[in-house]
């Protein structure tokens, strides 16, 4: 098993773009759910083991996927969501909704039928073919976002936005209070009071004689 889920996350992406050759119209309902490929990530993981009932079909699947290519598990994934197309376009398009009946694999599903077309799928559109689609689906998604990121910089230094934002006073900067110059002068004189009180207590007690002073002090 791999430490991370980087290749997992790398054939699930292999997903939407089989699914989108076969029916552009299912392809287009998923991407409006906003479902992704979270619902099949156990079924590639554990090979369906997890989400099938029955032993036996497991192990058909099984067999299938040894003697077949690496990434055939993720065809079957496809060629299962395509099997179902009619009945995923009567879903509430959703997120919750469609990755809920997408996760629930129907315990009758016709798995020799989905050997069979799996396999023709696989020879329809290769690995090859795939990791072309995929790869151009990857860079039109990071055209758009960079795209997206141009827009709102070219806007953030716009003649009017720069104005705007040096118009508005900023909240990190607090004003700076004017000093008051009655509190400074009372300050003052408090401190000259003690200081000549203290000067005429030391004048006093040196006349009386050292002994008062020390025990003043």
């Amino acid at each position: 098993m791999d430490p991370t889920m980087e290749r997992t996350r790398s054939v699930l992406s292999y997903l939407m773009p089989l699914i989108q050759s076969e029916s552009p119209v299912l392809h287009d309902f998923m991407l409006r759910s906003e479902v992704g490929c979270i619902f099949a990530l156990s079924w590639l993981i554990t090979w369906y083991g997890h989400v099938l009932s029955d032993f036996h079909q497991v192990l058909r699947l099984y067999d299938f996927f040894l003697a077949s290519h690496p990434l055939t598990p993720v065809y079957c994934a496809a060629q299962m969501v395509l099997m179902r197309e009619s009945e995923v376009l009567q879903v509430d398009c959703d997120m919750p909704s469609v990755h809920q009946f997408l996760s629930m694999i129907p315990t009758d599903f016709p798995y020799e039928t989905l050997i069979s077309r799996t396999h023709t799928l696989f020879q329809k559109y290769p690995p090859s073919e795939l990791e072309r689609q995929t790869s151009l689906r990857l860079l039109k998604s990071i055209s758009a976002a960079s795209f997206r990121s141009l827009q709102i910089s070219s806007a953030q230094q716009r003649p009017d936005f720069v104005l705007r934002q040096q118009a508005t006073p900023s909240l990190d900067v607090l004003p700076v209070r004017p000093q008051n110059t009655l509190v400074k002068l009372a300050v003052w004189g408090i401190s000259a009071s003690l200081g000549a009180a203290a000067f005429v207590v030391t004048q006093t007690a040196l006349e009386w004689g050292p002994d008062l002073l020390l025990g003043l002090f």
